[in-house]
């Protein structure tokens, strides 16, 4: 039976990290160079990593202004190579028997439809059992990403790592950017341990306060409850167990009526006083999609962007909204695209 870092270094492994990452967006001069002698590329990685002579790379940083400023850090191709090797074949395999049900994000059928179906069940259960009569705290994490201490983080990660070498390379990321402090945005391994960095906070929530209907999608997360007290002493406990990491709740973080709804994964849901629970598109969200095929609608019919590119981003926007009650939002977005287009 081979090691956990066996694993990661196993020539097979490495091989189709190198396929999962050329199936990645963009061509950049590090992807290029090591595409044209892939298995040179991959047989110098393999050996790097067992004589830990491995390094990353520096990183490609830039800024993006969509939905809001944010810094990234894309790193290099060969770096995400290993990250797709060492999280594919150890971390994730291992973390998601770990990770509690209403952890979301980052994991195999869990992304936002599931976090989204989730918060419906547990607003039925609500409902269900109390009525109207319950509150809901919504909080997110302030900065979460840039605010990772790396030593409180290898703390945690060398709870859930036992083998040394595996650990050895996870403190390569870890300590790869900043100065003690901060993950680089945009990276497979900073999603996995910024799931893991507040694993501590699911389990104090769930087990030692006791709130079962509860969810988190990376920094964002919601806890319901009947007793609105009771839901503030929550909101005060979980304050200082994040405080100990490091980090804090930011400013929108608030606990409303239940009548009232969440928005949480791109979309507002809330329970009607008949018990149906509705999902609309956040208004935000919905404001930048009419902003965003506007203008490629646009760009097209001046013959400035072609008209694949439209439909593809266009459709898979669709289909998003598909898991909402977003009917009449899909056909006016029709008429106005199509409508710029020519198209009746």
């Amino acid at each position: 039976m081979p090691s956990d870092f066996e694993k990661v270094a196993d020539f097979k492994n490495l091989y189709k990290a190198f396929k999962d990452s050329m199936a990645g967006k963009g061509f950049t001069d590090s992807r290029m160079k090591f595409q044209v002698s892939a298995l040179d590329g991959v047989l110098q990685l393999r050996e790097q990593i067992l004589t830990k002579t491995y390094e990353v790379s520096p990183y490609n940083s830039f800024m993006v202004y969509d939905p809001k400023e944010r810094l990234i850090q894309a790193c290099s191709f060969k770096d995400k190579v290993v990250q797709h090797s060492l999280c594919d074949n150890v971390l994730l395999p291992s973390l998601s028997k770990e990770f509690l049900l209403d952890n979301y994000a980052g994991q195999i059928g869990k992304g936002t439809l599931f976090g989204l179906n989730r918060l419906e069940k547990h607003m039925r259960t609500a409902y269900k059992a109390h009525g109207m009569d319950c509150w809901i705290l919504k909080a997110d994490i302030s900065k979460y990403f840039y605010s990772i201490r790396h030593d409180k983080l290898k703390e945690v990660v060398r709870q859930f790592v036992d083998d040394d070498d595996v650990y050895w390379l996870c403190k390569k990321f870890i300590d790869s950017t900043g100065n003690g402090v901060g993950l680089p945005l945009g990276n497979q391994i900073s999603q996995v341990f910024a799931l893991l960095y507040l694993h501590g906070m699911d389990r104090y929530i769930q087990e030692d306060l006791g709130i079962n209907l509860w969810g988190r999608y990376m920094d964002d997360f919601f806890l319901i409850h009947h007793d609105k007290k009771y839901i503030k002493e929550c909101l005060q406990g979980i304050k200082s167990h994040i405080e100990v990491l490091n980090l804090s709740l930011n400013n929108k973080t608030q606990i409303m009526p239940f009548k009232n709804g969440v928005k949480f994964c791109g979309f507002h849901t809330y329970v009607t006083k008949d018990g149906k629970v509705i999902r609309k598109l956040k208004n935000e969200n919905k404001r930048a999609a009419q902003k965003k095929y506007r203008r490629m609608a646009r760009l097209v019919k001046e013959g400035k962007l072609c008209e694949k590119k439209l439909y593809e981003s266009y459709n898979a926007w669709k289909n998003h909204i598909s898991h909402g009650n977003c009917v009449k939002l899909g056909r006016g977005m029709d008429d106005m695209v199509f409508g710029i287009l020519g198209i009746r």
